[in-house]
This record gives structure tokens, sequence and C-alpha cells, in this order.
């Protein structure tokens, strides 16, 4: 299995395929509205509208594992993200991404980047760098904010 052999769901409910994302550098968040790290997406929306025409593409997936800190629908996560933040890249229904039900989505990027706590996600914006060939490459925590990935960015654009 590859990153592009899988399959994720927009908030309207639509799934479709992450080969979309071939030829793509791909940053792939999982995110909560009421985090302490929420005004993150300011940073990663930056990062998204600087380098989007030159093949990056971020991803976002709402998760509430993590202090039920994205408690409201996968729906209501991406227009609070919209209204607050004016994100306008890619955001994704509600998903696990640790235990019994991680989305196969984080269960392939855990593997192919542990971190420190072994596979588990430590938190939220939790980030996974991913080259033009569908290799994770990196792995950042939550507090490494986004500003801070603009050179590992541009290595791999």
């Amino acid at each position: 299995m590859n990153l592009y052999d899988i399959d994720v769901t927009k908030t309207d409910g639509t799934t479709y395929s992450l080969s979309k994302y071939k030829g793509d550098v791909l940053l792939i968040v999982n995110t909560a509205s009421e985090c302490g790290f929420t005004p993150q997406f300011d940073g990663l929306e930056t990062l998204y509208r600087d380098y989007k025409d030159q093949g990056l593409t971020v991803l976002g997936f709402p998760c509430n594992q993590f202090g039920k800190q994205e408690p409201g629908t996968g729906h209501e996560a991406e227009t609070n993200c919209k209204l607050n933040y004016g994100v306008t890249f890619p955001m994704h229904e509600k998903i696990d991404v640790n235990g019994d039900n991680t989305h196969p989505l984080f269960e392939y990027l855990k593997s192919q980047q542990s971190g420190l706590l072994g596979g588990n996600i430590k938190w939220n914006f939790t980030k996974f760098l991913v080259d033009r060939e569908g290799n994770v490459v990196n792995r950042f925590s939550p507090q490494k904010t986004p500003e801070k990935l603009r050179s590992d960015i541009e290595h791999l654009l």
C-alpha cells in the first residue's frame, strides 16, 4: 500500500483518492478548532497561499481525540476555519488518528514516520510532510509552527 491508494472524505461527504495529489508536495495535519494550537491555521494558510502555485497542498483533518477540542462535525470545523482563519486549503471529515478506529491515512503516515511516542499522535496539529513521489519525509510536532517548515517545504518544491 502507498499514500495514493488511500481514500479520504471531504466535509460534504464525497470521497476521493489521494492519488489526486500525485506530483504535489503535501502537508497533512490533524486539526482542532478549540485548541491552543488553533492559531496555526493562519500559518498553514499562509504556507498554502505562498506555495500552492509551486505544487504544495495542505490537507486538514479535524480530530476530536485530544481534549475534545473539535466537538462539532467536520463541516462545522471547516466553516469555523474559513470564518476565523480564512482557510482555503482542503478540509476533511472528522477522523480518529489513534486507537481502534484510526483512519487508514494516519495509520500509513505513522507507519512511515513514527515520532516520539512510537506510532501514536501526541496532540492536535501534528504535521506530516510528503514529497512529490508520495514518500512521507518528515513528521513535525504540534509545537513546530508552520512558519518553521518553510525551508523543509522549499527543499521539496
